[in-house]
């Protein structure tokens, strides 16, 4: 394998790593939101503050 074979190996496993990576943090966020939703009284805000 040739070097520019390699590199363009190692960047498309680079960025599918990286994309993998993000979806798999993004079901996380959706799931912590399901187990931990935000009340109505956390949404409102104080304009007296």
């Amino acid at each position: 394998m040739d070097n520019w074979a390699f590199g363009i190996t190692m960047t498309i496993v680079g960025v599918g790593g990286t994309f993998l990576t993000l979806w798999i943090l993004s079901l996380v966020m959706d799931l912590l939101k399901k187990v931990f939703p935000l009340s109505a009284e956390d949404t409102k805000t104080d304009k007296n503050a």
